[in-house]
């Protein structure tokens, strides 16, 4: 004989974010087994991302090709510009595209590191010879051609590079991978003389051979990110007496886009996935509890087969950390606003996007985006124009025991947002990929009343609706997947909460 009608809650679905490490049947329920093109938003609630709004309208110059990477010239009086580079060309203006590169100039690739430095605009990219911007030059010049330039050589040739004590930084050359320069004291193109230098770290790095792919700045020490480890300079305010601090063994970073500065630490990706220096440094080995911990297995997978670059950008407006692979089209997003039980990050995951670089914008937190199309803001829920789909599957759920038959009755869903679009609830039986699904109107945005209807309509509130429906469900098994998935068109979605209920029946 059956038992009575029992219930799951799901306060919040996917409030912790993905969890694809743990066993589906061992896992809380406020984890996702998928969450596609969600954030979670400052309620702790799984809501769908914003779109890209596309600025550009004539991208002639940029062709078939995406925009790779974005920096922003601003100097002391206020001067400000935007330049991408795409199409092997060095590109300004959001609106309609210009062609900036120098005469006589040949660009092979488009890996170009961008650093706003002492009133000039750098351009640093392995096997070319630096390019630099600034408001008298009013054109992107080559480094050689710049007054009282000295030593321009491919030596200097770095793909990483960064402004930090009032020098410019570079490494990660094509004929060195070990060797860092530094330029003479507020003098960008000067790189002899004065108190400019370099330092061959080959005999440094704590396991044998290695290779710069970053630098960064960090707490007044230079840190220097190899394939497979890293190693902390202290004194590099006077780096002709810099020391090493400190190294850390069997922890690299697997590509210089991917470090990103937060304020008070630093994140990049190393071979088994996110992480962050303060955390590194204290465990000082190849700690388990990264920053993307549920979701390892997959970021490991894509760092294997990723044939082309990393992308990623913190921003504090939106309090995440998006990391993208950019030749598999998908992008994590790690919400930092607040750390799991495990010291890991909640992690939601976009794709298709067709996102290619990023930038934040340090004066007014705008987040732009380069793609095919050219210069988007990350603002608004379109895609450029489009639809996306916000998609959310729940853990395997056993209500307290796998062995029982459940039989489904009713999926109870409270929504907020959403404005008129066509939403569909899902379920299965014991990890089918296939099972039944029902279609239900999302509640046409409007102000609401307290009290005045029940479901399908405004409740209470001003600007978003609220919808809560119930749908009828079917079928038998012994373990249960939930799934919602609906278009983003136009406005904000939110995922309040879901009911399950079902009748527990007989060992099977």
């Amino acid at each position: 004989m059956a038992s009575q009608l029992q219930n799951i809650s799901i306060v919040a679905p996917g409030f912790k974010g993905i969890n694809t490490e743990d066993s589906p049947l061992a896992q809380d329920a406020s984890f996702a087994e998928i969450a596609d093109n969600t954030v979670i938003d400052q309620r702790g609630r799984m809501a769908s991302r914003k779109g890209r709004t596309l600025l550009t309208t004539t991208a002639t110059e940029l062709g078939s090709a995406a925009v790779n990477a974005i920096g922003k010239y601003k100097d002391d009086a206020g001067n400000s510009k935007i330049f991408f580079a795409g199409n092997n060309k060095i590109l300004s203006n959001t609106v309609t595209i210009a062609d900036e590169t120098p005469g006589s100039y040949t660009i092979t690739a488009n890996e170009w590191k961008i650093v706003n430095f002492n009133d000039n605009l750098y351009f640093f990219q392995s096997g070319h010879e630096p390019l630099v911007y600034n408001n008298s030059l009013g054109a992107v010049t080559k480094m050689s051609a710049i007054s009282g330039a000295a030593a321009v050589t491919s030596a200097i040739y770095g793909n990483e590079a960064i402004g930090s004590w009032g020098r410019l930084w570079t490494a990660d050359m094509a004929a060195n991978k070990s060797k860092i320069y530094w330029s003479d004291l507020l003098l960008g193109s000067q790189w002899s003389g004065g108190s400019s230098g370099s330092i061959d770290i080959t005999d440094a790095w704590p396991n044998g051979y290695d290779e710069i792919v970053g630098l960064a700045a960090h707490n007044n020490l230079l840190i220097v990110f190899g394939r497979h480890s890293i190693i902390t300079y202290s004194g590099a305010d006077s780096p002709a007496s810099m020391a090493i601090q400190d190294t850390i063994t069997g922890v690299g970073c697997v590509g210089r886009d991917t470090i990103q500065y937060t304020g008070t630490d630093l994140l990049f990706v190393s071979d088994t996935g996110l992480r962050s220096l303060g955390r590194t440094i204290q465990e000082k080995s190849m700690p388990l509890r990264e920053r993307s911990l549920n979701v390892r297995s997959q970021i490991t997978e894509y760092i294997q087969e990723e044939t082309l670059s990393y992308r990623s950008v913190y921003s504090p407006e939106n309090s995440f950390y998006l990391l993208h692979f950019q030749s598999q089209d998908v992008t994590y997003c790690f919400d930092l606003r607040q750390e799991l039980e495990d010291g890991s990050f909640r992690v939601t995951r976009w794709t298709p996007t067709v996102f290619d670089s990023f930038f934040r914008d340090k004066d007014d937190g705008t987040l732009y985006i380069g793609t095919v199309d050219g210069i988007n803001t990350y603002s608004d829920y379109y895609d450029n124009g489009a639809a996306y789909t916000f998609k959310y599957k729940s853990p395997s759920l056993a209500f307290g025991d796998s062995s029982r038959l459940k039989m489904l009755k009713k999926i109870k869903a409270t929504l907020v947002g959403g404005n008129g679009a066509e939403a569909t609830l899902s379920w299965s039986y014991d990890f089918e990929a296939a099972g039944d699904s029902a279609t239900f109107a999302v509640g046409i945005q409007s102000t609401g009343y307290y009290g005045a209807s029940e479901f399908n309509v405004a409740e209470y509130g001003f600007g978003a609706s609220s919808t809560r429906t119930t749908i009828n469900a079917s079928g038998s098994g012994e373990i249960i997947d939930i799934s919602f998935e609906m278009p983003i068109l136009g406005s904000i979605v939110s995922l309040q909460e879901l009911n399950i209920l079902a009748t527990i029946g007989k060992v099977t």
